[in-house]
């Protein structure tokens, strides 16, 4: 039948089931229990991540720390823009994140983060980008995530959690929330995955 030939081919996803052969690359996120719930096992290696949560310092670096350990070990400079606080080196140095890795910047007009992001992303030459945008609409979303998929490069947002209702063409978004074990971690958007799955990290 044509639908069963249009499903069973290579650009169609099909439920919660990634087509071998097909699957996007990952990278590992460190977190057993976070990479069992994520498609492919771990990050999206050329995509855009969400990471929405109410406040800033609730985990959300540790959350990303042994990505960055390891894009550090490897010589992949990782690019951050304009994150709320200045990042403390003697904390990212204890945490075994190679400073010589860490790229800052912080353009002064808040419209321009996007842009360095875009161009950060699409270079191809970034182990990681991570942006915390002051508002970003649905046209440069999409921007940032076919430069994110033209580089090969991961690209992680820090979101208000007040966007979790708006749609985004990332390809994964997570809820972050505190609790007493750690930090929540519950599945908004996950392709190849279905929606509400969670867990718990102690980072």
């Amino acid at each position: 039948m044509i639908l069963e030939e249009l499903l069973s081919s290579a650009p169609v996803w099909r439920g919660d089931t990634l087509l071998l052969g097909h699957q996007p690359r990952t990278l590992p996120s460190g977190y057993p229990a976070l990479d069992g719930l994520l498609s492919g096992g771990g990050w999206p290696g050329a995509a855009l991540t969400e990471l929405l949560l109410d406040h800033h310092g609730i985990g959300e670096l540790g959350l990303l720390r042994p990505l960055l350990v390891e894009l550090g070990q490897a010589g992949k400079p990782v690019v951050w823009i304009s994150p709320p606080y200045i990042p403390y080196a003697p904390a990212l140095r204890q945490a075994r994140i190679s400073l010589e890795s860490m790229r800052w910047v912080a353009p002064d007009q808040p419209g321009d983060a996007a842009w360095v992001a875009e161009q950060c992303l699409r270079s191809g030459s970034c182990g990681a980008v991570l942006l915390w945008p002051r508002a970003l609409n649905t046209k440069m979303l999409r921007r940032l995530q076919l430069a994110a998929e033209q580089g090969a490069c991961p690209g992680f947002l820090f979101r208000p959690r007040a966007v979790a209702t708006q749609s985004s063409p990332a390809a994964l978004r997570l809820l972050l929330s505190p609790q007493a074990r750690g930090l929540g971690v519950e599945l908004l958007k996950c392709r190849g995955r279905r929606p509400g799955a969670g867990t718990c990290l102690a980072v």
